[in-house]
C-alpha cells in the first residue's frame, strides 16, 4: 500500500516511476493518492486562508462543499490519467476508484469550527473513516494497481472528504498489506532537528502529541492507526518505494 502525497507527486521522476514498476511486476499494487497542491493550483479559493477550518479540538481540515468535492473530483480525474499513464508506460495497468463508490464509509463530521476566534456550527462535508469494502479491490495480482481517491460516503450517502493518509491507513489493514508507505516531501521524520531512521509506535504517538505539527501530526496519527489495524510496519519518506520499505531511507515505524 503506498499513499502518493498531493505535496510531491509533480517531484516523482522517471526514475521514481521505474522503481514502483519493477515493484508492482512481483506483487499487486495499491496506491491511495492526495491531492493538496494541484487543487491549490486549480482554482485561487483553495489557497486562501479561510479554506481551512481548526475545529473545536485543534484538528485541521479543508472546508468542504459540495463544491469543493466535485473540485477534488475533477483534480483527482487528471491525476488519476497521469499516474495511469506513468505506470502503463511501465508495463502496469491501472484502474482508479473513488473511495466514495462503496469502498470507503465515513462517519458524522464535526459540526463546531473556529472562524473569526470564535466557535461556531458548520456543515463540513468531511467525515473519520468508519468501514472499508474490500470488495471492489478484486482480484489483486501482479503488474496491475488500483489507483484509490480517498473520498468516502457517510451514512447520508454523501459523498466527503476524509485525510488521505489516514484513508491509506484504514484501507491497508483492511486489505492486510504488511506494509504502507507514506510518501511524501520530506525525508525523515525530525526529532530536535534530528532524522529519526526507526521509531516505535508508542514513542511515535507520544512525540505526535506533544511535538509534531501540521501534515507529519497526521501522517504519525495515520501510521498509528495502520498499526492499530494489523499492518507491520509503516514508512514515511521521500525516495524510491524500494529503498523506504529496505530501511536505506526515510521512518520507519513499527509496532514496538
Amino acid at each position: 500500500m503506498v499513499k502518493l502525497g498531493g505535496s510531491c507527486l509533480d517531484e516523482l521522476d522517471g526514475a521514481w516511476w521505474d522503481d514502483l514498476a519493477e515493484l508492482g511486476r512481483t506483487r499487486p499494487l495499491i496506491l491511495v493518492h492526495g491531492w493538496s497542491k494541484p487543487l491549490k493550483r486549480f482554482h485561487p479559493r483553495h489557497r486562501a486562508p479561510s479554506a481551512i477550518l481548526r475545529d473545536r479540538y485543534g484538528n485541521q481540515s479543508r472546508w468542504t462543499t459540495p463544491e469543493v468535492i466535485a473540485d477534488i473530483k475533477t483534480v483527482s480525474a487528471g491525476l488519476g490519467i497521469q499516474v495511469i499513464d506513468l505506470l502503463a508506460a511501465r508495463g502496469i495497468t491501472a484502474e482508479r476508484l473513488l473511495g466514495s463508490d462503496g469502498l470507503v464509509r465515513a462517519g458524522q463530521a464535526e459540526r463546531w469550527w473556529w472562524r473569526d476566534k470564535q466557535l461556531v456550527e458548520l456543515e463540513n462535508r468531511v467525515g473519520p473513516i468508519t468501514g472499508v469494502d474490500t470488495e471492489p479491490l478484486k482480484d489483486p495480482r501482479p503488474g496491475h494497481a488500483h489507483l484509490i481517491t480517498p473520498l468516502a460516503r457517510n451514512e447520508a450517502g454523501q459523498e466527503v472528504n476524509t485525510d488521505a493518509d489516514r484513508a491509506a491507513a484504514a484501507l491497508a489493514g483492511a486489505v492486510r498489506a504488511a506494509r504502507l508507505v507514506l510518501v511524501t516531501d520530506v525525508a525523515h521524520l525530525l526529532i530536535d532537528g534530528e532524522p529519526v531512521r526507526r521509531i516505535g509506535a508508542r514513542a511515535a504517538a507520544e512525540f505526535r502529541d506533544k511535538g509534531a505539527t501540521g501534515g507529519m501530526r497526521k501522517k504519525l496519527r495515520a501510521a498509528g492507526e495502520a498499526l492499530d489495524r494489523g499492518v507491520e510496519q509503516v514508512v514515511i519518506g521521500s525516495a524510491p518505494v524500494t529503498d523506504l520499505t529496505a530501511g536505506r531511507t526515510g521512518t520507519v515505524i513499527t509496532r514496538e
